[in-house]
């Protein structure tokens, strides 16, 4: 059976009731988690989870697609309802999203992202099943220096871009490294790190680390902020979405180069590890703005600029998934917990991952393609009763999305020690918020951490020469490549740090 008839007898599995109704779940979960600012897609997924462990494999990972392609674009919802993205990787879209619903277009704002979404999606999906294959072979190449040296890359790549300051970026990684080191050593089992404390002897698992880093942390700013919204103000808001959905359609459609070009960065950002939406999202409507006759009118309720951004959203979810599948390195925070999904089911995503598992590979491309139309369906159905949901009070939501996350940890091995990881990890990530210290760099760390060791000690058992990690070709670019990265990173934060001077001494001049 050839590529494209395994694709075919994939999507039809996926329309099966056993894996349609997971898929359909998640993606209403997702739409209303990606709108409802504060959640993000990453605390949806991490709540859908223990949902997913009485599963088999692939009715799980349909579920958190599900979630990954509704939340992308449930995101651009609040973004261009009330200007605050429901999730980091619609922050572009509020540009010209909110400037549209203020001037009169609500549902002109909300249609554009939506169906620009599906059509980032639908390009980006072709990239997805077309070039995971050449990555995987490209990815069967590499030894353990290769590996090594890929993962230092993708710690350093996030520790530049993530955050205010290079330092703090840093720190955050190294964190999660130290995180990975807890427990037994992967050789002789020596505990290492332990303080004697009995739930740390056998390491820290990733989902509770991560739920306790994301889920708790990122939400108690907002319980503090919780009474400052008034109920006028929520009143205000508007629900009326009428619009033509095909005029929407037609608006995207008669700008096919933003459309692909947007879609382009939306994908190749995905394939950068953990770099994420938020950043694809920036870049394809900086991008727009430098193309367009008009860069004056961005900014004021342009289509351009809800196109560019959403169309790369949801192409960054396809280039994600193609990394781990084809390395097995996670592209954000939701393709990490997919990552643990699949680990829990005793599946490892990489570069023999197709070759071994070709139900679930095809699986998740039937799963992604399906997703995209069933998304604009759950919007275009419900989308009174998900912007009603977006206006409940956070005094109501907030509580109870803390004990789904508690019940979720503690589901992940029926043990209280998983609590307790938990606990310790709302403290820290909570510490971290309040040091402006990026979470990010943290949970890629954590994930990474474990491979980044164990292809350290592969290279040195199989060859004690540490000039191998330079002198072999792809191993020394990528290292040149880690050493670019923050040089570059640095640069970049010194002349954002003198030009904010500069323009403040001018301010002080007048």
């Amino acid at each position: 059976m050839n590529h494209y008839e395994l694709l075919l007898t994939h999507i039809g599995t996926i329309l099966h009731l056993k894996y349609l109704v997971p898929l359909i779940a998640g993606t209403v979960a997702g739409v209303i988690g990606g709108a409802l600012p504060g959640v993000t897609i990453t605390m949806t997924v991490i709540m859908v989870l223990p949902f997913t462990f009485g599963l088999d494999p692939l009715q799980g990972l349909a579920a958190m697609i599900g979630v990954y392609t509704g939340g992308s674009a449930g995101g651009s919802i609040t973004a261009s309802l009330i200007g605050i993205p429901g999730t980091p990787s619609a922050v572009a879209t509020t540009f010209d999203g909110y400037p549209m619903t203020r001037n009169g277009q609500p549902g002109r704002a909300v249609w554009i992202g939506v169906w620009a979404a599906f059509l980032g999606g639908a390009i980006g999906g072709l990239f997805l099943i077309e070039l995971t294959g050449p990555f995987a072979s490209i990815a069967l190449q590499f030894g353990p220096w290769e590996f090594f040296s890929l993962f230092i890359f993708a710690l350093t790549m996030v520790a530049g871009l993530v955050g205010k300051s290079v330092t703090k970026g840093l720190l955050s990684g190294a964190i999660g490294l130290v995180v990975t080191v807890v427990g037994p050593d992967p050789i002789l089992g020596t505990q290492r790190l332990t303080m004697n404390l009995n739930f740390l002897e056998g390491g820290l698992d990733f989902l509770p680390v991560l739920i306790g880093i994301f889920a708790f942390a990122q939400l108690m700013p907002d319980v503090e902020r919780i009474g400052l919204e008034t109920t006028e103000e929520r009143a205000s808001r508007p629900l009326d979405l009428k619009v033509s959905k095909f005029a929407a359609l037609w608006e995207i459609l008669s700008r096919p180069f933003l459309l692909v070009w947007s879609t382009l960065i939306g994908v190749l950002i995905g394939i950068l590890p953990a770099i994420g939406g938020s950043a694809a999202n920036i870049m394809a409507y900086d991008q727009a703005k430098k193309f367009s006759r008009h860069p004056e009118k961005f900014g004021t309720g342009i289509p351009e600029g809800v196109i560019a951004s959403e169309s790369s959203n949801n192409a960054n979810v396809a280039g994600s998934l193609m990394m781990i599948m084809a390395f097995g390195i996670p592209g954000d925070a939701v393709t990490a917990v997919m990552l643990g999904a699949l680990t829990i089911h005793g599946i490892q995503p990489g570069p023999l991952f197709i070759s071994q598992h070709p139900d679930v590979a095809y699986g998740i491309y039937g799963a992604y393609i399906v997703s995209l139309p069933l998304m604009v369906l759950v919007i275009w159905i419900g989308s009174r009763t998900w912007l009603r949901v977006i206006m409940m009070p956070k005094s109501i939501l907030i509580p109870v999305i803390l004990v789904l996350s508690v019940i979720g940890a503690y589901a992940l091995g029926n043990s209280m020690n998983d609590v307790y990881v938990l606990g310790l990890f709302c403290a820290i990530g909570y510490a971290m918020v309040k040091a402006h210290i990026p979470l990010a760099p943290l949970i890629l760390g954590v994930v990474l951490g474990d491979a980044i060791e164990s292809n350290l000690i592969r290279a040195v058992s199989t060859e004690p020469d540490p000039w191998l990690f330079v002198t072999r070709p792809i191993s020394g670019l990528l290292l040149a490549a880690s050493i670019a990265s923050i040089v570059f990173a640095i640069w970049q934060h010194r002349r954002e740090r003198y030009q904010l001077a500069d323009a403040e001494e001018e301010d002080t001049d007048f």
